[in-house]
């Protein structure tokens, strides 16, 4: 649906993960995803070149741009392709305004309050944009830069404006945070660590698409996922997770743009992440699968919280 902005600028209501309103510019003809190389390294031998491979095999042929990032601890794997690309965010920055505010908190000696606690559990759980605009511009750009230099995520943009389902982010970024996530560090607590992973862990049926697809029923499941339609680019369809268990304990990230529709979007991370679980742990999935009808639609606000 569509909205008028000063009597002028139209913009589009979708995505983000239930989403926030965006400007809509010229469009663009999407890329073969597989233009780039994928690069893997593993300490176990056969590993990467199996990964590599099939990663590969599961992007031929589909169309739009695509970025991974993989590293699983145990075997000491990682995988990447475009690593340093950007991308609009979309709801996925929704678990780097969680960390931003449990940083925040811990610099200030403090537990987060019923409201916030509140506030994170809709905008994690259910992708609530109207939550994440409020804690957006509680926190303002000063703590989210601020907390983006201490995790070194320096090749993530705030979006301007209070729109910040348009903040650039990419697979190498998203990939550090997820470290942070599940490793002990000097950013975040561990209860903070442990209540992002929570919250990830309790996302709603209807969103536990994308990377979890293929996670076999002896792998414990965090994931946050992202989408949003523009002109330029069309669908933006993105989806981190953490998963441990089995003997692993690994990150996947997949961005996505150039789709021609969100579902084809869905369809090509899926396909990417249920490579990476067969071979990283071989077993037979009970994953929850994406069903298209489940798309959430909510509306949207009007106007951008200030950022």
């Amino acid at each position: 649906m569509t909205h008028r902005i000063s009597g002028r600028a139209r913009v589009l209501a979708a995505g983000l993960g239930v989403g926030v309103l965006v400007p809509l510019v010229a469009a663009a003809t999407p890329a073969s995803a597989t233009a780039a190389q994928v690069t893997c390294t593993s300490d176990r031998a056969g590993l990467a070149e199996k990964l590599q491979r099939d990663i590969t095999a599961a992007l031929a042929g589909r169309r739009g741009t695509v970025a991974v990032g993989l590293r699983d601890r145990t075997t000491g794997t990682t995988c990447t392709l475009r690593s340093t690309s950007a991308f609009d965010s979309a709801s996925v920055v929704k678990v780097t305004v969680l960390a931003t505010l449990l940083w925040d908190a811990k610099k200030h000696n403090r537990y987060l309050t019923q409201r916030e606690t509140d506030l994170a559990t809709a905008m994690i759980t259910r992708s609530d944009n109207a939550a994440t605009s409020t804690l957006w511009r509680q926190l303002g750009l000063t703590k989210i830069k601020g907390f983006l230099t201490a995790a070194g995520m320096t090749q993530t943009k705030p979006g301007a404006d209070g729109y910040w389902g348009l903040t650039q982010i990419t697979v190498r970024d998203e990939q550090k945070l997820l470290a942070l996530l599940t490793a002990r560090n000097t950013v975040l607590s561990d209860n903070a660590r442990a209540y992002v992973l929570k919250l990830m862990g309790k996302v709603v049926s209807s969103q536990r698409w994308g990377t979890p697809a293929g996670a076999p029923s002896s792998v414990a499941v965090h994931v946050k996922n992202g989408w949003l339609s523009r002109a330029t680019n069309g669908w933006r369809v993105h989806s981190v997770g953490t998963f441990d268990g089995a003997g692993h304990d690994y990150t996947i990230s997949v961005l996505t743009h150039g789709n021609s529709t969100m579902d084809y979007g869905v369809a090509t991370i899926q396909a990417v992440a249920k490579v990476i679980h067969r071979d990283l742990v071989p077993s037979v999935s009970t994953a929850q699968r994406y069903t298209p009808t489940e798309t959430p639609r909510e509306a949207f606000p009007a106007v951008p919280a200030a950022g």
